[in-house]
């Protein structure tokens, strides 16, 4: 008779399900453990704000925030178009875990609430803020985004922001869907895309037509890419008879009925599932006008301003937070004898990634401190946003899928399952670069401020001249940098876009990093001495001391070498 072993004996030599050489999990982490970040803050003039960053960055860290992100990633928004009587009502149901998000999010003043502060350097905080509270879920950072970008445009038509900018500037989170100003606080989205048209919203064919009533519309047309279909109001492009002008199209009429806004469709997408995006249908909807007909573009500009800085800090953040994991399995896993952070090689893939992410940071923030400036009046720092912001645009998004697939392969086998998070980060990596504007549109973009907008290209070089003769590539950047812009064709945008970004990130880091990171950074991205792919960094480069400045401190201790 053969014996059947009992399922619970144990054979001689190791369990076979002990588990070794794994890292253990990074929460609870402090996201704002961030040396460059803090330098940055305190030098765009938001210092005041360490404190709050701090805490914010202990929060998005915790267990319970990256928990809400996995489940609002894992349970996607569910359209429900009709109630059970067969009336509409076209609503869009959120997993619990997206409400605690929003609700922390609009608390800690990642919405509008900066419109609402009259210190010095609000704005700067915000971005500030958004880089650490990046680290736990890119789509909610959507909708807080328009409601953010929302207020100056809204600020065209004097009457209308009276009534709706003390509620979009709230730092309470209200979801219930009613007349807008019984609630306690109100999300912004904005329709500008059609189907035929994409970012040449020229082309849209929805159409406005006046009522009898000065300055009320109704609109008629259908949008193709709409974010965030569950917010209060929305800013809406569309055809008046004096030509393409902004609206606002409240969800709910004061007199507490529905306004017409049909959600055909949610869109299925790579990444950002957290977050609907939609396609809504007007027919007949109450529409106000902001701003003068026939500039709508010109009305929603300082609009897209404000999001376009957005998508650069939630590019930044998404490399800073895959650098950490990156990092943090690097320290604790083991190969060939020794950690992966004290192998050479790996070393130099993490210092590469750490001079991108360092740069990408210190341009976002000095970003969001011209925009600060901008605000309060300062006509410099305008003319400088203006160029500087579409260049941001355009390069840090571009970095940033290529960035998080290496970050993904740092952690190997273990990057590529869904359980890690990585997968999600490198989904939600190639939206920023698409999201108000391509690659082509920010590029031309640029081009157009430089020959269309007085005091842009000085304001440009001018900044670069901060850093003038503290580094021989650089210096030899700059004047390659004049030589093209004074060439500049469509055909060649791209490139001379490119350009621009290096040496506006590499003079940043020449004035206020430490050498190892200036001279590895203009030695890669200006010198030429790189290779085609991240962790290609020239054997001089002192990338102990890149490492060890980039992680924080619980994925420290990089080793020597």
């Amino acid at each position: 008779m053969v014996s059947t072993p009992d399922e619970h004996q144990t054979y001689g030599g190791p369990a076979t399900h002990d588990v070794t050489n794994q890292a253990p999990p990074l929460t609870p982490y402090d996201a704002s453990d961030d040396t460059a970040l803090l330098e940055v803050l305190r030098r765009e003039g938001a210092g005041w704000a360490e404190e709050y960053l701090r805490r914010l960055g202990r929060q998005a860290g915790s267990a319970q925030a990256q928990e809400w992100a996995d489940l609002a990633n894992r349970h996607e928004p569910e359209l429900r178009t009709h109630d059970r009587y067969g009336n509409r009502v076209d609503e869009v149901e959120f997993h619990p875990g997206w409400h605690h998000l929003m609700r922390t999010a609009i608390a800690e003043g990642l919405a509008a609430s900066p419109w609402a502060d009259d210190r010095p350097g609000a704005h700067v905080a915000r971005t500030a803020g958004g880089l650490v509270w990046g680290h736990t879920e890119a789509g909610h950072g959507c909708p807080t985004s328009m409601t953010y970008a929302a207020v100056p445009a809204l600020r065209r038509q004097p009457e209308l922001a009276k009534l709706y900018e003390p509620l979009l500037t709230s730092r309470e989170y209200d979801p219930v869907l009613r007349e807008p100003t019984q609630k306690r606080g109100l999300l912004a989205g904005m329709g500008m895309t059609e189907k035929q048209g994409g970012s040449d919203v020229r082309a849209n064919t929805t159409t406005a037509t006046p009522t009898a009533e000065p300055g009320l519309y109704t609109l008629r047309g259908h949008k193709w890419f709409t974010s965030a279909p569950m917010c209060d109001v929305f800013l809406v492009l569309a055809q008046a008879p004096g030509g393409l002008s902004c609206f606002l199209v409240p969800r709910v009429l004061p007199d507490g009925t529905r306004n017409t806004f049909r959600i055909q469709r949610l869109k299925d997408k790579l990444g950002n599932r957290s977050n609907a995006s939609s396609e809504p249908e007007f027919d007949g909807t109450v529409a106000w006008l902001v701003g003068p007909e026939g500039q709508g573009v010109k009305t929603i500009i300082e609009m897209v301003n404000c999001t376009r800085l957005d998508c650069v800090m939630m590019s930044a953040a998404l490399m800073r937070k895959t650098l950490v994991e990156a990092g943090h399995h690097a320290r604790h896993r083991s190969a060939f004898g020794a950690r992966l952070v004290d192998q050479p090689l790996m070393r130099n893939v993490l210092a590469d990634l750490a001079l991108e992410s360092e740069a990408a940071t210190t341009l976002t923030l000095r970003l969001a401190g011209a925009a600060d400036r901008a605000i309060r009046g300062d006509e410099g720092e305008a003319a400088f946003r203006r160029i500087a912001t579409a260049v941001g645009k355009y390069w840090v998004t571009k970095r940033g899928p290529a960035f998080t697939a290496e970050a993904l392969e740092c952690l190997g086998g273990n990057g590529y399952v869904e359980d890690s998070g990585m997968p999600r980060h490198y989904r939600e990596a190639p939206l920023l670069s698409i999201w108000e504007g391509s690659g082509n549109v920010n590029a031309l973009d640029v081009l157009r401020a430089l020959s269309r907008e007085g005091g842009t290209a000085e304001a440009l070089f001018g900044e670069l001249a901060l850093a003038r003769g503290a580094d021989a590539r650089l210096d030899a950047a700059v004047a390659r940098l004049r030589t093209g812009l004074s060439q500049a064709s469509q055909t060649t945008a791209r490139r001379l876009v490119e350009q621009t970004a290096l040496t506006l990130q590499a003079s940043l880091l020449v004035r206020h990093a430490p050498p190892a990171v200036a001279d590895a950074f203009c030695a890669t991205r200006l010198g030429g001495d790189w290779g085609h792919s991240f962790g290609t960094l020239p054997e001089a480069a002192g990338l102990a001391a890149i490492v060890e400045r980039a992680l924080p401190g619980g994925c420290r201790d990089a080793g020597t070498g």
